[in-house]
């Protein structure tokens, strides 16, 4: 009796660490499958907030989709997807050829997403007398040609730019729109939130920021100039229509890159953009959806 409860005691030990052995197995097999790897997302500020909401709803929507956002910049989103810390790039402007060329260094194929369309809003303070300006003023108030606030009122003060750092795809898009070398005196700010905060701050300041974080309701104690060129009507970065129609001078597409060889691993989460509920949030957020 003593030998047979040795024998079943050893044949239960057996039993348990082959079923522990065998929730292991299970263990390592989700580990292993593309469906339950997070997909790591970096990159422009203008789209991390949006993408943030569009990642926790996809999370409610489907368990088994885990993803991790993070901003820094295009330029940060695009080396991070070059050195293999990110899956999805967010830039909010097109890839450099200067960075196209490490990925073709490196022989990684590229492949890019428009999931969003957005509008850069030109703001002042609230107490600001204007209304509208026109994009060669605004011209030559970035790249340091008109200094003083007179040239279009009669207060007589000095004008103080508030503007994003040279990674920021914001700052290059105006940049190159523009075709303007930003003044030296512009002041390099992290983000929308910085550039408002200012803005509220300064009298005399003008900044351009994301329309859709405007939108989402950060526009108290600002004005948000409408824009027009020599041969249009002043149009509000605000106005959906206007956005949608192109008539707004200022308004990009939002980009997201990724490696070609990672697609299946972030296909459900570029779907679910692509969805209704996607559009939604997307529209909710203040940008727009781009019909794909």
């Amino acid at each position: 009796m003593i030998i047979q409860t040795k024998h079943s005691d050893f044949a239960i030990e057996v039993i348990l660490h082959m079923r522990l052995f065998s929730v292991l197995l299970v263990i390592m097999f989700q580990s292993c499958s593309p469906n339950s790897e997070t997909i790591k997302i970096k990159g422009s500020d203008t789209e991390v907030n949006l993408v943030v909401v569009l990642a926790e709803q996809i999370r409610k929507e489907n368990d088994v989709v885990l993803v991790s956002v993070s901003g820094g910049g295009s330029g940060l989103g695009i080396a991070s997807l070059l050195n293999g810390n990110a899956d999805i790039a967010n830039s909010s402007r097109s890839i450099k050829q200067t960075e196209l060329d490490l990925f073709q260094q490196k022989n990684i194929e590229l492949d890019s997403f428009i999931f969003a369309q957005d509008a850069i809003a030109f703001v002042v303070s609230d107490k600001f007398t204007i209304d509208s300006l026109n994009t060669n003023d605004i011209t030559k108030i970035l790249s340091g040609e008109i200094t003083n606030w007179s040239s279009f009122h009669q207060n007589n003060m000095p004008i103080t730019i508030y503007g994003r750092q040279s990674n920021s795809g914001t700052h290059d898009y105006v940049k190159h729109i523009l075709n303007i070398h930003f003044s030296p005196y512009a002041k390099q700010m992290n983000g929308n939130a910085q550039i408002l905060e200012a803005i509220k701050a300064d009298g005399s300041g003008i900044g351009y920021v994301s329309a859709g974080y405007v939108l989402k309701g950060n526009n108290t104690g600002i004005k948000v100039l409408s824009i027009y060129t020599n041969h249009s009507k002043a149009v509000s970065p605000l106005d959906a229509s206007a956005i949608a129609s192109g008539s707004y001078f200022f308004q990009r597409p939002l980009f997201q890159y990724f490696r070609k060889s990672d697609y299946l691993k972030i296909k459900p989460f570029l779907d679910f953009e692509k969805s209704a509920i996607g559009a939604k949030i997307i529209q909710e957020s203040g940008y727009y959806p781009v019909n794909n």
